[in-house]
């Protein structure tokens, strides 16, 4: 049997998300805007947890949307940029 085997690559997709910051410093994510412009409100936050990203450091939201749990990552800038504290962005999978 000769099966084609396909390989998946993992793609970041930047996106914009609105936030609170409470009284502590803790960041909460409350919905996702994709270059469309659609609007999705994060219902739920599951989880966080630093997460390495390639030498950067970052965060990784479990986030719930429309009852799906999702990954949120935010990607923390190079410091030497201090207008840009960081961005948004999620995970997909590619085929190539």
């Amino acid at each position: 049997m000769n099966r084609s085997i396909k390989r998946s690559q993992i793609e970041k997709i930047y996106v914009k998300v609105n936030s609170d910051f409470d009284a502590t410093g803790y960041m909460q994510p409350r919905s996702i805007t994709w270059d469309d412009g659609r609007t999705f409100t994060i219902d739920q936050v599951k989880d966080f947890r630093p997460a390495d990203m390639a030498g950067r450091s970052g965060d990784c939201y479990t986030v719930v949307i429309q009852g799906q749990e999702k990954h949120l990552f935010f990607e923390r800038t190079d410091p030497l940029f201090s207008a840009r504290f960081g961005r948004w962005f999620v995970e997909r999978i590619v085929a190539v």
